[in-house]
């Protein structure tokens, strides 16, 4: 199937997307932007920000890194952008991937725009839209083909190499050589360690990002690759027969909280019986969740770094109860050491639901029970967190979380400039307005 890879991946134009996918193609990136802007206050951004402009020098072709102002060669921005927004934990998914398309693909994107020259934003929004077609695909197959669990980066750079592709005018064989190089230096991590072990590596997107644009450059100066079995596998062609028609961009589910994805359904549930009974967390005994085992996983109850609080369901279903809300400040470094929340998670019991575990990944649910301090227990429906394709995500919303995440850090004039530039996007007017609002430093 490489033949449809490579076709839909050169020859698909603004045009032949339809306008609902373009305005998720807005969303999507308008929503990633919040979350990197938010991302460049963790300490996660700052070491592997110093890293890709300390040692992935500009070189012949350059890029900014986003948010930074720095200059690095195009790999090196893509790994910063895709670490910087994987920092925090609150960009879009998709269900069959268990993973980030866009966290991967708009950083690579960004930076192989600038390196080669590009000013269309159409052809930007077309290449971005494209990027999720691929990349969303290729990490299907590998999860079907696979009995590994993978992180993110691990197919997000087959996609991203189709871009860097696209962007150079590749050939059809040196587009082929540059996904097998990508499938094979793609990183192939292990997710489950760092769901045990939480730390920066988080889900390998950047390093994905990062492969994905020196896959690229490689297989331009002439460097081969084997044919990358998530595309030419005869078990996966239904996969790419569907380029075009089945649009995965439409596919992916928006987080309302920074925090892993298994870990939002038992936070709406705490929040839906904190709402309907007014709940203060002084009259909670504990809390009581059943939910599916890749949730229970998320095993830590005493974060002491925003990583481990991010890949924790405990702290922030206490944070839930406790605040009534989890933004990032809530999963920051300076915000671990609350009385309340520490008693609440370190108090809570956390059981696996067989029927949950069962309807996972297609559907991830949890059921949380508030124990009060009189006897009382109150139980909520069975909840899957708000956000999935199947139950959208208003465009108000997503916008309001942007500006949210966004203002902290970049101000309300500047986080309005991106979101108009954003807004402008596919309509003639270039990339000078969107490279002038996310490229400098805050």
């Amino acid at each position: 199937m490489a033949n449809a890879f490579t076709e839909f991946l050169h020859d698909t134009k603004l045009t032949d997307i339809p306008p609902q996918m373009q305005a998720l193609g807005r969303q999507w990136l308008l929503d990633l932007l919040g979350v990197a802007a938010a991302g460049t206050q963790t300490e996660l951004s700052r070491v592997i920000h110093r890293h890709a402009t300390a040692h992935f020098g500009p070189g012949a072709k350059s890029a900014t890194v986003l948010f930074d102002g720095r200059a690095a060669s195009a790999p090196g921005v893509a790994l910063a952008g895709g670490c910087t927004i994987d920092a925090v934990d609150a960009h879009d998914g998709h269900k069959l991937t268990k993973g980030h398309t866009g966290c991967g693909v708009l950083p690579a994107l960004a930076a192989l725009s600038e390196a080669e020259g590009m000013e269309d934003d159409q052809e930007f929004l077309a290449a971005f839209i494209v990027g999720y077609e691929l990349a969303t695909r290729a990490g299907i197959a590998l999860h079907r083909t696979a009995s590994d669990y993978h992180t993110s980066g691990a197919w997000v750079a087959v996609g991203v190499a189709g871009l860097g592709a696209r962007a150079m005018g590749l050939t059809a064989d040196q587009t082929r050589h540059a996904i097998g190089i990508a499938e094979y230096h793609g990183p192939r991590s292990q997710m489950m360690r760092v769901i045990d072990h939480p730390a920066m590596l988080k889900d390998g997107s950047g390093w994905g990002a990062m492969s994905g644009v020196s896959a690229a450059y490689l297989a331009a100066d002439g460097f081969t690759g084997a044919p990358a079995i998530t595309v030419e596998g005869g078990d996966v062609q239904d996969l790419w027969q569907s380029l075009g028609h089945r649009w995965c961009i439409a596919e992916q589910y928006f987080k309302h909280f920074p925090v892993c994805r298994w870990a939002q359904p038992p936070v709406q549930a705490v929040l839906d019986v904190r709402r309907a009974h007014g709940l203060r967390s002084e009259v909670v005994d504990h809390i009581a969740i059943e939910t599916f085992h890749h949730s229970k996983r998320l095993a830590t109850r005493d974060p002491k770094t925003t990583e481990e609080a991010q890949y924790s369901t405990a702290f922030p279903a206490a944070v839930a109860l406790v605040r009534g809300r989890v933004d990032p400040a809530d999963v920051a470094d300076a915000a671990l050491n609350d009385p309340e929340i520490a008693r609440i998670a370190q108090g809570m019991r956390i059981d696996e639901d067989a029927g949950f575990t069962a309807a996972f990944p297609e559907r991830r649910i949890a059921r949380v029970t508030i124990v009060l301090k009189d006897g009382q227990r109150l139980t909520s429906a069975d909840t899957e967190a708000p956000g999935d394709p199947e139950n959208p995500v208003s465009n108000a919303d997503v916008r309001a979380k942007f500006h949210a995440y966004a203002e902290p850090v970049l101000g309300k004039n500047r986080a309005s400039v991106v979101e108009a530039a954003v807004d402008g996007l596919g309509k003639g007017s270039g990339l000078g307005a969107l490279r002038a609002a996310i490229l400098p430093a805050p």
